[in-house]
């Protein structure tokens, strides 16, 4: 599983942003040099981001390829949940009352 797009891929859109759109604009030197902070930080996310695992790859191959096992679909959840903890934090209550609910 890919979700797309990556925190590096976010990251470097934003850095990207501030450096193209907003930075030649700065005349303050103050907000300027917080701009420069804020694009290397965004750098260094890019770089320590894990890129998608080959695990998730196996795992879709495998289940197209109608091998499903027992564990896929909480180990599925699991990922879910975990990436609506990061990226929807308020989303994630409703995604598990949802999921009580399908029992």
């Amino acid at each position: 599983m890919s979700n797309r797009p990556t925190a590096a891929e976010l990251a470097t859109a934003v850095r990207e942003f501030l450096e193209a759109e907003i930075l030649p604009t700065l005349d303050d030197q103050r907000l300027r040099f917080r701009t420069l902070v804020a694009m290397n930080a965004l750098s260094i996310v890019e770089r320590e981001s894990p890129a998608p695992g080959e695990a998730d790859w196996t795992m879709a191959r495998r289940i197209c390829a109608g091998d499903i096992r027992e564990t896929d679909l909480a180990e599925l959840k699991l990922e879910v949940a975990a990436r609506l903890a990061i990226a929807s934090p308020k989303f994630l209550g409703r995604y598990r009352s949802a999921d009580e609910t399908d029992r």
